[in-house]
C-alpha cells in the first residue's frame, strides 16, 4: 500500500520538517490550483512524471509557469528522449493518481527508480507548494527541507535550469 497523506505528514514530523497544509476542493490542473489556492505563500509548482526511451523514470519539478521543452530537456538533465509516464506507472512508482503528482510521492519509491530534477529557479524560493499525495490540499515546505525530504527517501536530486 502506498503512503497516505497522514503517513507523509508523520514522516515530516519524524524528520523535524515543518510544513503547513491547507485543504481545498480537488485541483487537477495548474489553472484549477490557481483558482483555489487563495493567499498561500511561496512558489507554486508543477511536476512532470516522465519516462525516457530506455525506460528510465524522471520527475521534473518546477514552478507552475515554467515552460519545459521536452525535446531540449534530455541535454540538460542527462536523459534520453522523454515522454509522459503512463498513469499505471505513476501509481506503481509514486503511489499517486494523475493530477496529484508531487515530489512527496518519492516516499513511495522504495526501489529508487525515479531520477529527480528540481528546477534551479524554483529552488530560489524559500517556500514551495505541492499536493500532499492527493490533490485536495496544498502543503507548503521550505525549499531546503524539500531537498532534505528527497534525500531521506533515498534520492539525490539534481538542481538544474530546466525551464
Amino acid at each position: 500500500m502506498p503512503a497516505t497523506r497522514n503517513d507523509l505528514l508523520a514522516r515530516f514530523r519524524d524528520l523535524g520538517i515543518e510544513t503547513a497544509t491547507r485543504d481545498h476542493p480537488p485541483a487537477y490542473t495548474v489553472e484549477e490550483a490557481q483558482a483555489l489556492r487563495g493567499e498561500i505563500p511561496g512558489g507554486h509548482c508543477k511536476n512532470l512524471f516522465l519516462k525516457d526511451d530506455k525506460g528510465a523514470i524522471w520527475l521534473i519539478v518546477c514552478l507552475e509557469e515554467a515552460q519545459v521543452d521536452l525535446k531540449a530537456a534530455p541535454a540538460k538533465i542527462g536523459s534520453r528522449r522523454l515522454s509522459f509516464g503512463r498513469p499505471e506507472l505513476l501509481r506503481e512508482v509514486l503511489g499517486v493518481e494523475p493530477g496529484s503528482v508531487t515530489p512527496f510521492g518519492l516516499i513511495n519509491d522504495r526501489e529508487r527508480r525515479v531520477n529527480v530534477v528540481l528546477d534551479r529557479s524554483m529552488m530560489a524560493h524559500e517556500l514551495l507548494n505541492y499536493h500532499p499525495l492527493e490533490n485536495t490540499a496544498t502543503t507548503t515546505i521550505r525549499s531546503a527541507d524539500l531537498v532534505a525530504f528527497i534525500r531521506a527517501c533515498g534520492h539525490e536530486p539534481a538542481i538544474v535550469a530546466v525551464a
